[in-house]
């Protein structure tokens, strides 16, 4: 995500590096090398003008402060001015009316169906609602089957008609089913085109007259830069929406799109999608992808969609085995598991600050973790539980069980023995006071960590 931009904006920084004091000739150059950033990005012209203007209005003149450098304050100000940019801060869905009614809009292609399904699964598990999914694509059978297929997934209800050919007629007799079931929650999925046309508009419009929705969501494919904001500003000129969905932010997307919407349009981003899986939608806050897009990491969510994953009883039930050095392979295989559910690995190595260029520089794939498991489920029952039975004749059995080499399996055993250790330490407050104890002296902060 951002991979291009964070690098040049990187090199832009580096410009100031070593001056005592930001003066008008080095902040000129630096901002220079950052509208051209933005511009690659695919970023508005007139957005990445006003946006260099006003860091440098910002920026000049200022005296370093004694704890930073240049680069740092600068870095600072532009931090800032992106968050500015994309919109200040975290703006919620609106959830009022009995039931809410949310349309879907965008094109073809944008990943509005999909959207959809996972905005019921939020709905359903974070907010404790119980939505009801409408297909109202009278054009495309394929996405009303795909709606069914992903309320079978998540467990959420579908309302179709196959037979219908007016939406506003769904919509109309899905609404009504809502409130006789109780759904306090019911989403419109809508008909998309490859392109902006007349009849869509028309369509779209008319179905918001119909059934007044308390929320309306404009889907987009952040891939398609500049192209998305322009089909924006012409939707949000006949629908006035409320808010904007960037989906596909796990590709190879370059950002236009995200830094350019809201100065274009006026409307906040809400939700990002970053996956095909359910789970995999974040809500969009604008301080934490500007830390993002900068390589400062963005902690706060990586700890977020932890404790999604991790209850506090699991965490006591493990901690637990680890004080009695019963952690095992049931609980290495585990734990990869529900490390796997909080999302894409690469995009969570790059959560950690400082990680980032590390992950560019080393790919890391999405099935990281096959080999491990391979090897874990080629063990008996008994070896998971005590992998000191593990001997050489063992691990030859596992090697050709799980198609890894020897050498792998020897590797996994060492690191699992690692990870034991270190974890007992950790439960161990007199190993790890001796531990500070025993390092060298910068690095314990003198004893006064």
């Amino acid at each position: 995500m951002f991979d291009n931009l964070q690098d040049k904006l990187d090199r832009a920084f580096k410009i100031l590096k070593g001056q005592g004091k930001i003066t008008e000739i080095n902040v000129a150059e630096t901002l220079k090398e950052i509208r051209k950033a933005l511009l690659d990005a695919d970023v508005n012209y007139k957005v990445a003008k006003t946006f260099t203007d006003t860091v440098k209005e910002k920026a000049f003149g200022q005296n370093v402060l004694t704890s930073l450098s240049p680069g740092q304050l600068l870095i600072k100000i532009t931090h800032d001015e992106l968050a500015n940019l994309m919109g200040g801060s975290k703006e919620d869905i609106y959830l009022g009316g009995n039931p809410t009614i949310i349309l879907m809009s965008g094109l073809q292609g944008s990943g509005k169906t999909t959207f959809t399904g996972k905005l019921a699964n939020y709905l359903k598990t974070k907010k404790g609602k119980k939505p009801l999914m409408v297909a109202c694509d009278i054009y495309r059978p394929a996405a009303i089957d795909q709606l069914h297929v992903l309320g079978e997934q998540i467990g959420i209800e579908v309302f179709s008609n196959k037979e219908e050919k007016n939406p506003i007629k769904i919509a109309e007799a899905a609404i009504k089913q809502a409130k006789e079931n109780g759904n306090n929650v019911v989403l419109i999925d809508t008909a998309g085109r490859l392109a902006i046309d007349e009849q869509m508009m028309n369509e779209i419009t008319d179905l918001k007259k119909a059934i007044k929705p308390n929320e309306i969501l404009f889907v987009v494919d952040s891939m398609t830069g500049q192209d998305a904001v322009n089909t924006a500003k012409s939707f949000n000129d006949r629908l006035n929406f409320d808010g904007v969905i960037l989906t596909k932010l796990d590709g190879d997307t370059r950002g236009g799109a995200a830094l350019s919407i809201k100065s274009i349009v006026n409307k906040p981003i809400k939700f990002i999608g970053t996956g095909e899986k359910m789970e995999a939608l974040d809500v969009f806050y604008p301080e934490r992808m500007a830390d993002r897009i900068l390589g400062m990491g963005d902690v706060v969510s990586l700890v977020e969609r932890a404790q999604e994953q991790f209850s506090e009883e699991e965490s006591r039930k493990l901690n637990k085995k680890i004080a009695t050095n019963k952690f095992d392979f049931n609980d290495f295989l585990a734990q990869l598991n529900q490390i796997k559910k909080m999302g894409n690995i690469k995009d969570l190595v790059g959560m950690i600050p400082g990680m980032s260029k590390a992950v560019k520089e080393n790919d890391i794939k999405e099935d990281a973790f096959k080999g491990i498991e391979a090897i874990i489920s080629s063990m008996t029952p008994e070896e998971r539980s005590k992998p000191e039975l593990i001997n050489g004749s063992r691990r030859q059995r596992l090697a050709k069980g799980s198609g890894q080499g020897v050498q792998e399996v020897n590797k996994l055993l060492k690191q699992f023995e690692e990870t034991r250790k270190m974890m007992r330490m950790m439960n161990d407050k007199n190993a790890m006071a001796k531990m500070m104890r025993n390092m060298p002296k910068g690095m314990a902060g003198g004893g006064k960590m």
